[in-house]
């Protein structure tokens, strides 16, 4: 079955090394969680809010082992007013065994303010 794994995370600001770092502790967590193999993936869409564009937070996906051919894209979350600011969102879609309800979704540091009915 193919399903949808969410994850998000946010920084404190707009530097190439916290969006990496955090975005590579999402993935990781999405990955350990969801029982994830590369082979299984479909695809990954990340997006960033606006006030992000000092790295692409798809790198540290891409240098996973195994995830060389995983497509990874990046693009910018919508501007809504009083969104979350420095904001990164992943949307995973895998093949799984694991019924929709038994999904783990992640959402790290603010970002959890955004799913908090999601969070196990």
């Amino acid at each position: 079955m193919i399903r949808g794994i969410r994850g998000a995370t946010t920084v404190k600001a707009n530097i190439d090394k916290e969006i990496i770092d955090h975005t590579r502790e999402l993935v990781l967590e999405m990955i350990e969680k969801n029982k994830i193999s590369a082979s299984d993936v479909s695809s990954v869409l990340v997006t960033v809010t606006d006030d992000l564009n000092a790295a692409f937070p798809a790198k540290p996906i891409r240098e996973l082992p195994g995830w060389t051919y995983v497509p990874v894209m990046c693009m910018q979350e919508i501007n809504v007013p009083h969104g979350l600011p420095r904001c990164i969102r992943i949307m995973m879609t895998v093949n799984t065994t694991i019924e929709q309800e038994d999904i783990q979704h992640i959402y790290h540091y603010e970002a959890r303010k955004l799913r908090p009915d999601l969070l196990k």
